[in-house]
């Protein structure tokens, strides 16, 4: 299993994950989209202390991934590591949604 830890993607301080630019930017730095073919499992790790993570910053930070393996697969694949507060389920659901909606429109 392979780990992509939010924690060294973070702008120091922030407490929030948020914008389709920012979602661009640690998709390129964490080089998820090279990753992803490499590894049956992989885990993303949210910060403790993060409270929110925008469905934006999740379309873009997921979408090549989602649009490949489509719903199924990609949570077949990816796991979330969260022992904080914050709960990704809801803002992860809107931001797949999201990006098959669009994919579906676009196709």
């Amino acid at each position: 299993m392979y780990n992509i830890n939010l924690q060294d993607f973070r702008t120091a301080g922030a407490k929030v994950f948020t914008t389709r630019p920012r979602g661009i930017e640690v998709r390129t730095k964490s080089n998820i989209d090279a990753i992803e073919p490499m590894y049956d499992k992989i885990s993303i790790t949210i910060p403790e202390d993060i409270s929110s993570i925008n469905p934006s910053f999740l379309e873009e930070f997921f979408e090549n991934i989602v649009i490949k393996l489509g719903e199924e697969g990609f949570y077949q694949k990816f796991s979330f590591i969260n022992t904080g507060r914050y709960k990704i389920e809801t803002d992860l659901e809107e931001a797949v949604e999201r990006i098959l909606r669009e994919e579906n429109a676009l196709a």
